[in-house]
């Protein structure tokens, strides 16, 4: 310990590091649910490239694991510390190094807030998609460990869609540029979209370029009220089978629109089982509105109330950003899940884990990026009962094995982390289990980044 924090004291500001047990506790973990974490060294806060680089070639010559971090936003262990480990976080690296309204491009450091960037971009008429639920906090390097979705994925596509080239602090500190400032380009592997979703484990992100995309026009939305998931689940189907390109596409299952009502008394149909919300910002939102509005009613669709305005529409929106909060109000804890499955089975997904939650007793709320089969199953217990937790955790296991039966994945945006360890190795194979242990060797032979996490 007093090796290490000579080392990095070294090539450090004082401010830097962070050594006090009762601070370093709180960068101990991310907001996930059972997901163990350890007791760091030493947190560090660099505000420099040279500074990451210290880090990585004191970690390598002590053989010091090192945990990236961002904000800690995540919900599946992936920043959890590891005992005697550096915890680096990124956050206080978190300028805006250039925005280009010529190339339509963003170069920003990882600490840079998802919300910021987005608010800065957007006053020079430009968009940056990705809008994960906890944009006001979340950072951009963040995004790009966990390769972040959002609301706005049916349409826009999720962060690894918009990551361009990479700045990375491999592990013995070398530094790695990837990929371009170009719209396009196509030489050698892309190791841009490897670093994208690899959690910490390759390297760390020091600097990224960013797509962006003309500022749509503001969307306009509807809601749409189901007597079943099924019923919900096949408007998705015509929906999307039908060409329209809704800028929105989510669903809200009956446990969740109660939850929202009892914690915002929005006014949403209790009765429903099954909420639809459409929204687009397409040049007329209202035409659009309307042809879905009548594929909603053709899959026995009970209400249909199209927003007037663009004030209306938030209203409506605004129920659906407040359901994870809603849910974690509902009891002590909550597992949050993000089993992905093919559109067509979005239906089977949902009534599957509603047949979870009456098997184990539990309550379970779905909300779901419907457009692109996302499904948010949030498991609702009391962290104090010894036996509810059980069948928590029993019930989350078995949400994602139904996943992978009907030929998802076990994750969509919020990654493996430690959380999901076990279901990654069911779902890569063998195979695909041993080149990607061999690509993890290839980056980080000593196994420094990271360590515990995916494998």
């Amino acid at each position: 310990m007093d090796a290490l924090l000579e080392r990095l004291r070294a090539g450090l500001p004082a401010e830097a590091l962070i050594t006090d047990p009762d601070v370093t506790a709180s960068y101990a973990h991310d907001m996930a649910s059972f997901c163990d974490a350890g007791t760091p060294a030493v947190v560090v806060l660099p505000r420099s490239v040279e500074e990451v680089q210290h880090v990585m070639r004191t970690a390598t010559a002590l053989r010091v694991p090192v945990v990236p971090q961002g904000a800690r936003t995540g919900l599946s262990g992936a920043a959890n510390a590891s005992d005697g480990c550096i915890v680096l976080s990124l956050v206080k690296m978190d300028r805006i190094l250039e925005i280009s309204p010529v190339d339509r491009i963003a170069v920003v450091e990882p600490g840079v807030v998802n919300a910021t960037l987005s608010r800065a971009v957007g006053e020079l008429g430009l968009y940056y998609p990705p809008d994960p639920s906890s944009w006001e906090m979340c950072t951009i390097g963040g995004n790009i460990g966990t390769a972040s979705g959002g609301l706005c994925c049916v349409k826009y596509g999720v962060t690894a869609e918009y990551v361009l080239g990479l700045e990375v602090v491999l592990a013995d500190g070398r530094l790695l540029n990837t990929g371009r400032r170009t719209a396009k380009g196509v030489a050698g592997y892309d190791l841009t979209r490897l670093f994208v979703g690899s959690e910490g484990s390759l390297g760390i992100v020091v600097k990224a370029v960013l797509a962006l995309r003309p500022r749509p026009p503001q969307q306009l939305a509807l809601a749409a009220e189901f007597p079943s998931a099924a019923a919900a689940c096949d408007a998705v189907c015509r929906i999307m089978e039908r060409g329209h390109t809704p800028s929105l596409l989510e669903l809200m299952d009956r446990t969740t629109v109660r939850a929202v009502n009892a914690m915002a008394s929005m006014g949403l149909p209790e009765s429903t089982e099954a909420l639809l919300l459409c929204a687009f910002d397409t040049p007329d939102p209202a035409a659009d509105l309307a042809a879905v509005g009548e594929l909603c009613k053709a899959s026995g669709a009970t209400e249909v109330v199209p927003a007037d305005d663009v004030a209306e529409s938030e209203l409506l929106l605004q129920a659906r950003r407040s359901a994870l909060p809603a849910l974690e109000a509902v009891k002590s804890a909550t597992m949050i899940d993000d089993v992905c499955v093919p559109r067509s089975r979005l239906g089977a997904m949902i009534e599957g884990t509603a047949a979870i939650a009456e098997k184990f007793g539990l309550t379970i709320g779905v909300c779901a990026h419907a457009g692109d089969g996302n499904t948010h199953p949030v498991v609702c217990f009391d962290h104090t009962d010894p036996d509810e937790s059980r069948r928590a955790r029993a019930s989350f296991d078995e949400i994602m094995a139904l996943g992978l039966e009907l030929g998802g994945t076990i994750t969509g945006e919020h990654g493996v982390g430690v959380l999901k360890k076990e279901w990654l190795a069911r779902e890569l194979g063998e195979v695909g289990l041993e080149l990607q242990r061999g690509i993890k060797s290839a980056f980080d032979p000593l196994g420094l980044l990271n360590p515990g996490k995916l494998f």
